[in-house]
C-alpha cells in the first residue's frame, strides 16, 4: 500500500486526509481517501452509523501515525475498503463524503506528521569519503563500529511540494538525498535478525542544511541544532510505501536534480549500514516507539557539500527512488539574510 497524507479545503475550513494512492503517482495519480471508504464498506455491512463512526476512528483515523498505531487489524480493513471502494465504483460514502480524489488537486502533507522521534543515521560510505576530506579530516574510527546518528526535531518535518523556506540566518542552503523508515512496531532490545518486522515502510527524505550555522554548532561537539531543525527542513514523501511492497530495499535507484541538472546517480545499494543494525542499535537498552522515523544518511553524492555546489532561492529539488516516487521542493528566501550567525537576542 502506499499511503499519502493529504489536505484539503471544505467549506468549515482545511481538512487532513489519509489516502490510499492506487493509480498513476503521487502528482497525478488515483487517492482513495481511507477514512471515508471505511465509512462506505461499513454500512455496506449493515454497520450503524455511531458504530461506523467508533472503528473507522480506530481503523482509519486521517492520520499515518494513528493509522500505523491500528497494526494488522487496521491495515486489513483497509485494504478490504480500498478494494470494494474500486470494485463497487463508490465515488461517495454513505454520509456523502468524498472517497476518491485526483492528486492534482490536493495539498500533500509530510508522510508522517510529528513522529514521536526522528532519527538520522550516517549509512553511506561513499558520502563520507566525500565530505572528510574537504574538512582535512579522515573518517574516524568509530564511524566502522556502530551506526552513529544525531535526533532531530520532529515538529519541522516538511512535505512534498512545499516551499522551504531560507531561515534569517542562512545565506545558503543544501540538501541531503536520503531513504527513511517508519518503525511500525516498538521495542527495545531488538535483535538484527528480527529487525525487520518492526519495519512499517520507506518513503524519501531530504534533509535539508544550513551548512554554515551547523558548522559553527558542531564545533562545541554537539550534533547539529539550527543547521537542520528550521520549519519544513526535514521533507519526507511524497508516500509512505508499507514494506511488504518493497522486496529488497537495498537495491533502489537514488536520482536528484536541481533544476533540471542531474547532481545524483545512486543507490541504497551502497548503504553499508542497513536499517536492521540501526534499529538494533537504537534499541540497545532503549525502547523504540511506534512511529519513529530513521534516516539513512546522504547518499553519495547526494548533497552539494560534496561537490562544492549550493542552493540559492528559487532552486527546484527533485529526489527520485525507485517505487517511492519523486520528491520535490523549491526553496525560497521570504526574510532578509541577517548577515551573520551571531545571537540575536
Amino acid at each position: 500500500m502506499k499511503l499519502l497524507a493529504f489536505e484539503t479545503v471544505t467549506s468549515e475550513g482545511k481538512r487532513r486526509h489519509l489516502g490510499a494512492l492506487v493509480e498513476g503517482d503521487a502528482d497525478s495519480g488515483q487517492i482513495i481517501d481511507l477514512t471515508s471508504a471505511s465509512r462506505a464498506l461499513l454500512a455496506s455491512q449493515g454497520v450503524g452509523k455511531e458504530e461506523s463512526e467508533r472503528l473507522t476512528a480506530l481503523l482509519c483515523p486521517p492520520s499515518t501515525l494513528g493509522f500505523i498505531e491500528g497494526g494488522g487489524r487496521a491495515r486489513e480493513h483497509a485494504e478490504k475498503a480500498v478494494e470494494q471502494v474500486l470494485t463497487q465504483g463508490w465515488d461517495k460514502s454513505p454520509t456523502d463524503e468524498v472517497i476518491r480524489y485526483s492528486a492534482s488537486d490536493i495539498k500533500h502533507l509530510p508522510s508522517i506528521i510529528k513522529p514521536p522521534l526522528l532519527r538520522d543515521f550516517m549509512a553511506f560510505e561513499d558520502h563520507l569519503l566525500n565530505v572528510f576530506p574537504k574538512l582535512n579530516r579522515p573518517i574516524p574510527d568509530e564511524w566502522y563500529r556502530r551506526p552513529v546518528y544525531y535526533k532531530g526535531n520532529p515538529s519541522s518535518i516538511g512535505a512534498h511540494r512545499q516551499e522551504i523556506e531560507f531561515p534569517e540566518y542562512a545565506e545558503f542552503l543544501d540538501l541531503e538525498f536520503e531513504f527513511a523508515i517508519v518503525i511500525g512496531k516498538g521495542g527495545a532490545n531488538i535483535k538484527v535478525e528480527d529487525a525487520t518486522k518492526h519495519i512499517y515502510g520507506y518513503t524519501i527524505y531530504n534533509d535539508f542544511s544550513a551548512r554554515a550555522i551547523q558548522s559553527a554548532e558542531m564545533t562545541v561537539g554537539l550534533g547539529p541544532a539550527k543547521g537542520k531543525d528550521f520549519i519544513g527542513a526535514h521533507v519526507l514523501g511524497p508516500v509512505l510505501v508499507t514494506a511488504d511492497e518493497i522486496a529488497d530495499p537495498y537495491v533502489l535507484n537514488m536520482k536528484c536534480w536541481i533544476n533540471g541538472e542531474q547532481w545524483t546517480d545512486g543507490s541504497s545499494a551502497k548503504m553499508q549500514w542497513k536499517f536492521e543494525q540501526m534499529i538494533a542499535y537504537a534499541s540497545w537498552n532503549e525502547e523504540l516507539q511506534v512511529g519513529e522515523v530513521f534516516g539513512s544518511g546522504t547518499v553519495g553524492d547526494g548533497s552539494g557539500a560534496e561537490q562544492d555546489k549550493v542552493l540559492n532561492p528559487g532552486d527546484v529539488i527533485k529526489l527520485e527512488m525507485t517505487t517511492l516516487g519523486t520528491l520535490e521542493n523549491r526553496v525560497v528566501r521570504n526574510t532578509p539574510f541577517i548577515g551573520n550567525l551571531e545571537y540575536p537576542f
